[in-house]
C-alpha cells in the first residue's frame, strides 16, 4: 500500500515550551487515521503544521497528493448564504459540487441561510462540505462530528466511510472514542510531545488484553478482604468493581473467599478494557 503523509522528527514550540518534542508517523494511502490525546496534548498543532498553517522548528512533512481540511474552528463572513459559500469555494477550487452530498447532509434545506443564522451542527457539516470540493486525495477532519445531533453524526459517519471506499485518506481527531473505534483504521495518541501509542485500536485494548474488570454483587462486599489476584477499584450501583490480570485466578479467589465466608454472590459481570480506558490509561497524566 502507497504512504499518503510521512512526518519526521516534527518540532514546534510556543515561548519555549516545546509542544511537539520530534513525532515521527506515517498514514497509508486510503485508510482513515486518528490523531488523538488529551486536551493540549498537540494534535490541533500537528494537524496545523501539516496543512501549512502553522510554522515549525524542525522536522520534514511530506504530503503525497492534494488536501482538503476541515478545521476545528473556523468561519466564513456572517452574511454569505449557504450556497454563495458552496460555488465561491467550487470557483476559486475550480471544480464541481456534489450537490447528492449536500442533499445527505442536510445542507439543501438550509441553502438561503446566512453564515450567522447557522447552528453549530450546521456549520459543521457546511464546513466538511466545503473542505471536500475539489476531490482531494487527503481529507483533515479535526473534531468532524463536534456540535451535531445523533442523526447529523450518523450520516456524516456514512459520508467518511463512503470517501475511504472511493481510496481517499482520511486524517481525524476526535474526544469520542465510539467515533474512533467505528472508523479508523489506525490511531496515534500523542503525550507530552512524543507519540505514545501506535497502531490500532485492538492493538490498543490487546496491550491490555488480561486485564479484566469484576463486578460483584454480594449480601457482605468483599472490598473489606484482602485479595492477591484482584485490586479494588470502586463500588458502582452496588457493584464492588475489581481489576485483575488474570481471569481465571482473579475469579476462583472471589469465589474461594466467598465460600469460604459464607457470603452470597448475587450477580458476577465481566469487561475487557475498553478502548477508552485503554486510551486514558496511555494518555492521562501521571
Amino acid at each position: 500500500m502507497n504512504t499518503s503523509l510521512i512526518i519526521e522528527n516534527l518540532k514546534k514550540q510556543y515561548s519555549g515550551n516545546e509542544v511537539l518534542k520530534g513525532i515521527s508517523f506515517q498514514v497509508k494511502e486510503g485508510e482513515i487515521f486518528s490523531l488523538l490525546g488529551i486536551n493540549g496534548a498537540g494534535k490541533t498543532t500537528t494537524l496545523e503544521c501539516i496543512e501549512g498553517l502553522r510554522s515549525f522548528e524542525e522536522g520534514k512533512i511530506d504530503i503525497r497528493g492534494s488536501i482538503g481540511i476541515q478545521l476545528q474552528s473556523s468561519s466564513l463572513p456572517e452574511n454569505i448564504k449557504v450556497k454563495e459559500a458552496l460555488l465561491l469555494f467550487a470557483k476559486w477550487k475550480k471544480a464541481s459540487i456534489d450537490w447528492g452530498l449536500t442533499e445527505r447532509l442536510g445542507l439543501k434545506e438550509i441553502e438561503n441561510k446566512q453564515y450567522r443564522q447557522l447552528s453549530t451542527g450546521q456549520t459543521r457539516r457546511l464546513h466538511l462540505v466545503l473542505s471536500i470540493i475539489g476531490n482531494p486525495d487527503i481529507i483533515f477532519l479535526d473534531e468532524p462530528t463536534a456540535g451535531l445531533d445523533v442523526e447529523g453524526r450518523s450520516e456524516l459517519h456514512k459520508e467518511i466511510r463512503a470517501m475511504k471506499s472511493q481510496g481517499k485518506t482520511i486524517i481525524m481527531t476526535s474526544h469520542d472514542m465510539a467515533e474512533v473505534e467505528g472508523l479508523s483504521d489506525r490511531l496515534a495518541i500523542l503525550k507530552n510531545g512524543n507519540i505514545a501509542f501506535m497502531g490500532t485500536s485492538e492493538e490498543l485494548t490487546g496491550k491490555e488484553k488480561e486485564n479484566y474488570k469484576l463486578h460483584i454483587k454480594s449480601k457482605v462486599p468483599l472490598s473489606i478482604f484482602q485479595l492477591h489476584h484482584c485490586s479494588f477499584k470502586a463500588e458502582h450501583q452496588g457493584y464492588i468493581i475489581f481489576e485483575t490480570l488474570n481471569l481465571q485466578e482473579g475469579l476462583l479467589e472471589i469465589l474461594t473467599l466467598a465460600k469460604e465466608k459464607e457470603i452470597e454472590i448475587e450477580d458476577i459481570k465481566i469487561e475487557h478494557l475498553s478502548l477508552e480506558e485503554g486510551f486514558l490509561n496511555i494518555a492521562k497524566e501521571v
